[in-house]
């Protein structure tokens, strides 16, 4: 009797875990991943350390950073104890992401950046959601319009009405940017757009980035589906769903649609996989707990 209550209360334990588990992974398959590595920008000369300040004002920016980032999307701040030693860091997260997704993100910021660039003078490491970058006093200071990266879709939709479509998005997202002062987010006849700048740009220069970002999109990517373009200063991507877009394909636009399809297909087939397999487990402990109640009925 003693072993039949064990077996009946391990049954028991095992489908609740099932059930728990079955859980997370729908959640997890739910949750966008912002943390995808889009593009690092490493300068090519390491600073000189011997007395390992610099590795110390690095340390402490990283830190205020992560830690500013559970309480806002946007911080920059200085630190060093001398003129040599003066390092100017910011982090952005992207404005539709949470406090903790925000945190989540930023966080990993620090370790990418040393893992990718080692102690260079300066970095940019870009996130799908989030970016962080540090530059020590002095460094050469680059145009807010240069095009930092762009990424293109393979799939080329010429003669739908696609490109009057995006460029329609495009006028909606930059105006949207400017009234959103510096984050903005649509969907437009299947078209979703989205463009970001920079926390300490105004609304006029934001504009003007957005501008010059969307132009460099339709003359790079032309009729691609989808694209991103990242200027110094800004960022704008966008993606076209030709059957409309998908509930949750909004949290960012990817340039690589079958690749991102696949690995959801992936999940869905887990999920039913391990949901069909807690089912008949579910129902072999039915059973087995229905044949003890019945021999105890026999015992009486």
């Amino acid at each position: 009797m003693g072993l039949s209550l064990k077996l009946s209360s391990l049954c028991i334990i095992i489908i609740l875990s099932l059930a728990l588990f079955s859980d997370l992974k729908q959640v997890e398959s739910a949750s966008p991943d912002y943390t995808n590595l889009i593009y690092k920008g490493c300068a090519r000369q390491q600073f000189s350390d011997p007395s390992g300040l610099y590795s110390q004002a690095l340390s402490a920016m990283f830190g205020s950073l992560v830690t500013q980032s559970t309480k806002t999307k946007f911080y920059k701040t200085t630190t060093g104890t001398t003129s040599q030693t003066t390092i100017t860091g910011l982090f952005q997260c992207r404005g539709d992401l949470s406090n903790n997704d925000c945190y989540n993100c930023v966080s990993r910021l620090p370790v990418l950046s040393g893992k990718l660039c080692g102690k260079t003078i300066a970095s940019r490491v870009q996130l799908s959601g989030c970016y962080l970058l540090y530059e020590i006093a002095g460094f050469a200071q680059i145009s807010g319009m240069e095009m930092l990266f762009k990424t293109c879709g393979k799939n080329n939709v010429a003669g739908t009405g696609f490109e009057e479509r995006r460029d329609t998005a495009f006028g909606v997202m930059q105006n949207g940017v400017v009234s959103g002062h510096g984050f903005y987010a649509t969907t437009y006849e299947s078209v979703y757009v989205l463009g970001q700048c920079e926390g300490d740009v105004g609304d006029s220069d934001c504009s003007g980035c957005i501008k010059n970002a969307l132009e460099k999109a339709q003359v790079e990517c032309g009729s691609s589906s989808s694209g991103q373009i990242y200027l110094h200063k800004c960022f704008i991507g966008y993606k076209y769903y030709p059957n409309g877009v998908p509930r949750g394909a909004s949290s960012s636009p990817s340039s690589s649609g079958s690749s991102s399809g696949s690995s959801s297909s992936g999940k869905t087939v887990a999920i039913i996989v391990g949901g069909t397999a807690g089912l008949g487990f579910l129902i072999i402990c039915l059973l087995f707990v229905k044949n003890l109640m019945r021999k105890k009925y026999d015992d009486y």
